[in-house]
This record gives structure tokens, sequence and C-alpha cells, in this order.
């Protein structure tokens, strides 16, 4: 594989460049989300701490198999990122990395991703993270995202994969534990990414994707933002029966989805009398809703450690 920058590219800093630049089109910061919601879920599988090298290539295979994804999202959306504010800096968008050699580093990763995890995981999780990153980039992506305004509703259920893949990784199966926190994740996604939405609506009308804030008032926006943040909590605590977990995870899922739920509300009540951005406060939710994940999983790990 050849990893080339577009032409006009020289000098001292070139191979800093290329580092990040290919580095970029993995987008970083989805990835680490997706591994919290991988190792906390291998603890519970192994009812304990699981073994040190299986961690490991459960880890490598995810971030390569995400990285996958996202590269070939980029190749896919480079015209829609490069009209949008919060993506016109990715590598494609400032053709600083050309097509092709993002498509060859995709699927290149992709490759890597399902062999890393076939052979020192095991076949389950090889073909779920090849799954996930199928759908992601044909089914959300190219089909889904530029569609309808449920895109993200739907097209988001590549995120959650990572909670199967990690069970699997330890059970070699499925059960109804991994199962609870897949659709927990599901519901969870349009919350976070329609405050995402709300707060660059304008980046995602002038690229022509009908995401919901960009079709619907954000009252209307806000309103499904409650339903789903209710349902995400309703779900976290569907775990307790499911999984046997003890009484301290479910006060612990109750404590923070009530504070997740609070922060909907406020974003229905703020939409009340205005959609503009500064009363609206969209990403005082989102980052609360990444807090939110974050810690529910950390109590995902502490179960088969607390009563």
């Amino acid at each position: 594989m050849t990893l080339s920058l577009a032409a006009g590219t020289s000098g001292a800093g070139r191979l800093h460049e290329v580092v990040g630049a290919y580095v970029a089109l993995t987008k970083p910061r989805i990835i680490e989300l997706l591994l919290l919601t991988t190792l906390p879920v291998m603890f519970l599988a192994s009812d304990g701490v699981p073994p040190l090298g299986l961690v490991v290539a459960t880890l490598v295979g995810g971030t390569l198999s995400a990285g996958s994804a996202n590269a070939l999202n980029c190749v896919v959306d480079a015209d829609i990122d490069a009209r949008m504010r919060r993506t016109r800096r990715r590598p494609l968008a400032r053709d600083v990395v050309t097509r092709r050699s993002a498509l060859v580093f995709g699927l290149a990763l992709g490759v890597v991703s399902t062999a890393v995890l076939a052979v020192l995981v095991n076949w389950w999780s090889a073909l779920l993270a090849l799954a996930a990153n199928a759908f992601y980039v044909v089914g959300y992506t190219i089909w889904l995202k530029p569609r309808t305004s449920q895109n993200i509703v739907w097209g988001g259920a590549a995120g959650c994969v990572p909670t199967l893949i990690a069970w699997t990784a330890v059970r070699d199966g499925l059960a109804w534990p991994p199962v609870v926190l897949f659709v927990v994740v599901f519901f969870w996604t349009p919350p976070h990414f329609w405050a995402l939405a709300l707060r660059y609506r304008e980046d995602y009308a002038a690229a022509q994707v009908p995401m919901l804030p960009v079709v619907a008032p954000a009252r209307a926006v806000a309103r499904q933002v409650v339903g789903y943040a209710v349902l995400t909590v309703a779900t976290s605590v569907e775990l307790w029966p499911v999984a046997h977990t003890g009484f301290v995870y479910p006060v612990i899922a109750l404590v923070l989805g009530a504070a997740f739920v609070g922060e909907a509300l406020l974003l229905l009540r703020r939409s009340r009398g205005s959609d503009a951005l500064a009363v609206l406060r969209p990403m005082r939710l989102f980052h609360f809703s990444n807090l939110y994940l974050s810690l529910l999983f950390v109590a995902v790990a502490l179960v088969p450690f607390v009563p």
C-alpha cells in the first residue's frame, strides 16, 4: 500500500503531516468512545478481570476495524466534509490525502482488523466487526445519511456492535447482557448526535444532509431527544435482572439516567421560546451524553467486583 500525499506537500514536515493525516482519517475520538464500550463488557463477560492478551488483541482489532470504517466514511463524504465547518479540516477535504490513498488505507485496515480478530480472538468477533464496518460505510454513509432524517437512528447501530464483539471475544458466543447494552448504546446515539447536529445544522443544511435538526424545528428535535433519553435509561436498568448485577449497578444507572434525562428536559425547556443556538446550548447535552455513557460503562465494568 502506498501512503501518498496529494501534490504540493514537501519539506521537513512531510513525514509528520503524512502520519497526522492518516491518523486523522481514522477519527481517534470516535474510536476512544467505541473502546470505552468494549473493555467494560469484557470484564462483565469474564466475571472479573479478562486475560490481558485477549484484551489487547480485541482492542487492537476493534481499533483497526473502527479506523477502517471511519477512513472509508471520509472517502465517501469528502465532498460533504469540504462544505461543513466542523469537518472541512479533515485530510480529504483539504486535499492533503488523495481519495485513492485513503481508500486503500481504509480497506487495508479492514483486512488487517479482520485477520487480527479471527486469528487472535475468534471468528465471532471478526465477523461482527466486519459486519459493523460494512453497515457503517454502505448502510449509513452511502444509503441512509443522504436519504432520511432518521439516518443516525438506524445507522448508529454500527456503533453499538463493540458490546457484542467484547462479549463474544470472552464467551465465544452471544447472550442477553451484551444485547441489552447494544440497545442502550442504540437509544443513546440519537440524543448524543442530534445535540451535535443542532449545533451544526446550518452546515448540514448547506451540505444537503437531511439530519433531523435540519428538517424539523428545534422543539420537535428536543422532544425526540427526551424520548430516546428515557428509553436509554430504562434499557440500562434492564441489565440488572438480565445479568444479575446486584444492587449497586441499578442505583448508579438510575442516578446517571436521571441526570441524562434532566439534561434532555433542559434542552426541551430551552427550545420552548427560541431555536437560537445561544439559547438552546445543545453542546451541553452533547458533552454530558459522553460523560453519561462513560460512567455507565465504568459501572458495567465494576459489576463483577461489587454486590
